[in-house]
């Protein structure tokens, strides 16, 4: 049973960084995608970023390109989103999600097919 664990949301400012963690288990994590995603309310919910089982392919939300940074550590089962320059826009619960395939998809949630219970982001101005 695949599992994925969000952690490292809070309350910032705006203009500050965070980094959320994504611990996940139950399957093989180095062979399969991952993603970001977040649902601000009243809203659905939208990819951030994801990359795929080589680090070299990685996909980002045009509000987010150049300010966060989607990595992942498969020694430690761990997807992490570096997010920096905080703006109040960005408040939103955080999914991770993990796909069933080594590439992401062109879907609007990129095939995704796990998803973790969310973390949460809240940035004042």
């Amino acid at each position: 049973q695949v599992q994925l664990v969000e952690s490292g949301g809070g309350l910032v400012q705006a203009g500050d960084s965070l980094r959320l963690s994504c611990a996940a288990s139950g399957r093989t994590f180095s062979s399969y995608a991952m993603g970001w995603f977040r649902q601000a309310p009243g809203k659905e919910r939208e990819l951030v970023a994801a990359v795929a089982w080589s680090i070299g392919s990685t996909r980002y939300a045009d509000s987010v390109k150049g300010r966060f940074t989607i990595s992942r550590d498969n020694a430690k089962n761990t997807v992490y989103l570096q997010m920096s320059s905080l703006k109040p826009e960005d408040t939103a619960v955080y999914y991770c999600a993990m796909s069933k395939n080594r590439y992401y998809t062109d879907s609007p949630l990129l095939g995704m097919d796990y998803w973790g219970k969310g973390t949460l982001v809240t940035v004042s101005s």
